[in-house]
């Protein structure tokens, strides 16, 4: 060996020993993590998989007779969208007895204006109190005041309150379904498919995958083991009287304003107060698909950014000191999942680094210090774990593709392979900021505010 080489000999093997440490507890981790996701697939494989026999089909619930329901729809800066969808929704409901209450802000004049634009005797604008942006629960919390005032105007009483955002594309059957299983059932909750973007296979594609797996697969499984299955809050139905329970125990409002997922939360009460929840898969006459609703998801890579921080901050870390671990075993092992997303997302990153350190250590052990007697990057119990977790990648890699070709065909399916990478990046930047966000909420005590990302509705012809 040279001098220089064998001055810098010292440095490259205490590396070499420290990085051979962090691969072994790096892959100790990822595999208890693997073994937890392995557990949720091998439920479904085994109880879900292939059962439609009780599901419910369209033509029963359509017996049901028609109770009224009430359609709630937030909407701050929504004017590019709103319209749309408003029109397209009260055209296309194939329901005979609903009211859709969007609203609305006093500093909003567009979205006000475009609101009040479409003359229709159901449909009510309702305009908050304070200036917006305040909280989405706010504004729920405003809507449900006018549902009350509704009925009480009325001398009427809605079965069920129905939420939606403003860039939804509501099934014309949606409504049907929720009808029919309620009571029953506490909440309904339809699958959310995002619509394919063709100028955006990687951003806004990467959540074809992650909806297809969390509600084809996940979701259920929930359900199957008997924890709480929370609303997406969107396509979500309520049964009006367990929420009136929750609003009376609250002061008189369902929804608590400094919450930032508080849909994610809705689940979880209705089920503490004996109410069942559950994601239903009902299948379309004509073999199109299931009943589901649909809406374009970021496009952008900030954008997808912004959203998945404030999902992460919400459910993850501010709803760990909100809500605590309510429930039995398999709500509290659901909740260890869902909070585990950061961690998660930031160990997978970091994994990727860990890679390659190692292809520049295994290299310059090849070349450099080829000469010198360096132990090996791997022992015995680090190759095993890397194997192993080698293996459960590909099962997942292959699970996330089956979910996605399932929704989306064959095609979408074989994207969601490489896209996991553009996924993974997201969140992992995602959960960086949200960890920064909730360090200054924690130092500071300012509430986190509603950071809404644009939406977009699709085109008439689409």
């Amino acid at each position: 060996m040279t001098d220089g080489v064998e001055l810098a000999l010292p440095v490259f093997l205490a590396t070499h020993l420290l990085l051979a440490e962090v691969i072994l507890a790096l892959a100790l981790v990822m595999a208890l993590s693997g073994l937890d996701d392995l557990f949720i697939d091998l439920v479904f494989m085994t109880r879900l998989a292939g059962r439609r026999r009780h599901a419910p089909t369209l033509e029963s619930l359509r017996q049901v007779p028609p109770e009224p329901l009430a359609i709630i729809v937030p909407a701050w800066d929504e004017a590019a969208v709103i319209g749309a969808m408003l029109r397209r929704l009260l055209r296309d409901l194939d329901y005979p007895a609903f009211h859709v209450f969007v609203g609305l802000y006093p500093n909003d004049p567009a979205g006000f204006a475009v609101v009040t634009a479409i003359r229709d005797v159901r449909l009510t604008a309702v305009v908050c109190s304070r200036p917006g942006p305040t909280s989405k629960a706010d504004c729920l919390n405003h809507l449900w005041r006018a549902v009350l005032a509704h009925e009480t105007r009325c001398g009427m009483r809605f079965k069920a309150i129905v939420l939606h955002d403003a860039e939804d594309v509501v099934h014309p059957q949606a409504l049907h379904v929720h009808n029919g299983l309620i009571p029953a059932l506490a909440m309904v909750q339809l699958p959310v498919t995002p619509l394919p973007d063709s100028a955006s296979r990687w951003v806004a594609g990467h959540y074809l995958d992650e909806f297809a797996t969390g509600h084809v697969k996940d979701v259920p499984v929930r359900a199957a083991l008997g924890a709480a299955v929370p609303s997406a809050g969107v396509g979500c139905a309520i049964d009006r009287t367990l929420l009136g329970r929750i609003a009376a125990s609250a002061g008189g409002d369902p929804f608590d304003p400094i919450c930032l997922t508080e849909d994610y939360e809705l689940g979880l009460k209705l089920s503490a107060l004996g109410g069942r929840t559950a994601l239903v898969r009902v299948r379309c006459p004509d073999g199109s698909g299931v009943i589901a609703t649909a809406e374009h998801f970021p496009a952008s890579f900030d954008a997808a950014r912004r959203q998945k921080t404030r999902w992460l901050l919400g459910i993850a870390l501010a709803g760990w000191d909100r809500i605590g671990w309510p429930g039995g075993a398999a709500d509290r092992y659901m909740l260890v999942r869902d909070r585990k997303t950061v961690a998660a997302s930031l160990l997978t990153i970091i994994a990727y680094g860990v890679v390659l350190l190692a292809a520049l250590d295994l290299a310059l052990g090849m070349t450099v210090f080829a000469r010198a007697a360096v132990p090996p990057l791997f022992g015995p119990t680090a190759t095993l774990l890397v194997n192993f977790n080698l293996a459960l990648l590909g099962w997942r890699l292959a699970m996330r593709a089956a979910c996605t070709a399932h929704v989306h065909g064959w095609r979408e399916g074989m994207r969601a392979i490489p896209r996991t990478l553009v996924s993974n990046v997201i969140n992992a930047t995602a959960a960086w900021v949200a960890c920064r966000r909730y360090a200054a909420m924690l130092r500071t005590g300012t509430p986190l505010a509603w950071d809404k990302t644009i939406h977009r509705f699709p085109s008439p012809t689409a």
